[in-house]
């Protein structure tokens, strides 16, 4: 157990280290609504791996694998939430660059929707995701152990390793916060985070 424990532990901090939509939300966040808004949408990413998580370890995401129409259903779902979130980035570069360093007003259903909720639904609505626990968690539970149990600890070991991730890059917003609210870099920042939130979606959106 504690080879595998290794083992998984090792492969799980290069996944959660590439960059993903998580981390894309992550930084939107603190660009937008500073460490506050940050720590808000790393909680609901958590929340939304421990669904995942869960689901794994009870067979739903096995059946989302099985079940073709639920998941190109939910990737398209996916996809657009991305894209969407990605152009309400972009959307903000239409403002004139005075008003950038006000803070910003929740005039879309995605800001009314809170910081939270963003990190949320950035990962219940990727399959990918659950697709990725149900073929990664079990191939590292040793024979004789309970599968569903051990599923679920390894999940909780993945979900700490993103807690760890996102809190450096929180931390790291702190030292250097005024560089990135500052008008020119914000605005930069946010056409940076839209384009690839952006292009996240469209290659979710075409993957088989």
């Amino acid at each position: 157990m504690v080879v595998a424990l290794l083992s998984f532990t090792l492969a799980a901090v290069v996944l959660v280290l590439l960059p993903g939509p998580d981390t894309l939300v992550v930084v939107r966040s603190l660009v937008r609504g500073g460490r506050t808004a940050g720590i808000r949408t790393s909680a609901g990413v958590l929340c939304g791996l421990m669904v995942w998580v869960i689901a794994a370890a009870l067979g739903l995401s096995a059946l989302l694998q099985a079940s073709e129409i639920g998941y190109e259903l939910l990737q398209i779902v996916g996809a657009c939430y991305l894209i969407w979130i990605g152009v309400q980035s972009l959307r903000t570069l239409r403002r004139p660059p005075a008003s950038d360093a006000a803070p910003t007003v929740a005039t879309s259903p995605l800001d009314r929707l809170g910081s939270f909720g963003a990190g949320l639904l950035t990962d219940v609505l990727n399959p990918k995701i659950g697709i990725l626990f149900v073929t990664f968690l079990p191939g590292f539970v040793p024979d004789n152990y309970p599968v569903m149990w051990t599923t679920i600890g390894l999940g909780l070991v993945y979900v700490l390793l993103t807690a760890l991730y996102c809190a450096a890059l929180v931390a790291a917003s702190g030292t250097i916060s005024n560089w990135m609210r500052a008008p020119r870099i914000r605005r930069r920042l946010e056409a940076l985070t839209g384009s690839v939130l952006i292009a996240f979606g469209l290659r979710l959106a075409i993957e088989s």
